[in-house]
C-alpha cells in the first residue's frame, strides 16, 4: 500500500469537538473501529503510545500531533485527519512539554520500516507554507482529501524520479 492509499475521504473530520485528548482518542477509537481500519483495544493502545512517546509537534507553519499505537491494533493502514473546533492540551515530542493543537493525524501504521518514509512525507507537506495555506482555509472534507492526495501523487512521483 502506498502512502497515498492510506488517505481515506471518510477519515476526514474537520469538525471535532473534544474536551480532552482523551476524549479525542476515544472518538477517534470508535470511528475507526466502525470503519474496520482497528480492533477493539486499540484506544488503549494508542492512549498508551502516547503517554509513553507524545507527539505534539510545532512546525513552521502549523502545530499537530501525530499519535499512533502499536501495529498489532491496526487492521489496515490509515491516516485519519482530524481538526479540532477548540484546541486540547497534549504533548510535545521530545521534551513533553504542553502544548495546544488543532490539528492531529493520526497514524494506522502495519509496516514499521515504512513509518520513517511517511513521517518524513508529512513533514515535507508541513513545511511548505502553501500547502498549509491552503489546508488551513479549507473547511470541505472532500477538499482536503484532494489536497492530501494530489500532492502526496506528487512528491511520490518527485521521488521515483530520484531514485531512476
Amino acid at each position: 500500500m502506498t502512502i497515498k492509499e492510506m488517505f481515506q475521504q471518510e477519515l476526514i473530520d474537520l469538525q471535532v469537538q473534544a474536551n480532552s485528548e482523551e476524549e479525542l482518542f476515544k472518538i477517534v477509537a470508535a470511528r475507526l473501529l466502525e470503519l474496520d481500519y482497528v480492533y477493539p483495544d486499540y484506544v488503549a493502545g494508542i492512549t498508551t503510545r502516547e503517554q509513553e512517546f507524545p507527539t505534539g509537534l510545532i512546525t513552521q507553519y502549523l502545530t499537530i500531533a501525530l499519535p499512533h499505537s502499536d501495529t498489532q491494533y491496526v487492521k489496515k493502514p490509515f491516516i485519519y485527519i482530524v481538526r479540532l473546533q477548540e484546541p486540547v492540551l497534549v504533548r510535545q515530542m521530545g521534551d513533553n512539554q504542553e502544548m495546544l493543537v488543532k490539528d492531529i493525524f493520526f497514524l494506522g501504521i502495519k509496516e514499521p520500516t515504512k513509518q520513517v518514509g511517511l513521517l518524513q512525507l508529512l513533514m515535507t507537506l508541513f513545511q511548505s507554507e502553501e500547502f498549509v495555506r491552503a489546508l488551513k482555509n479549507e473547511e470541505r472534507c472532500e477538499e482536503v482529501y484532494t489536497l492530501f492526495v494530489e500532492k502526496v501523487a506528487e512528491l511520490e512521483e518527485e521521488e521515483l524520479c530520484q531514485k531512476n
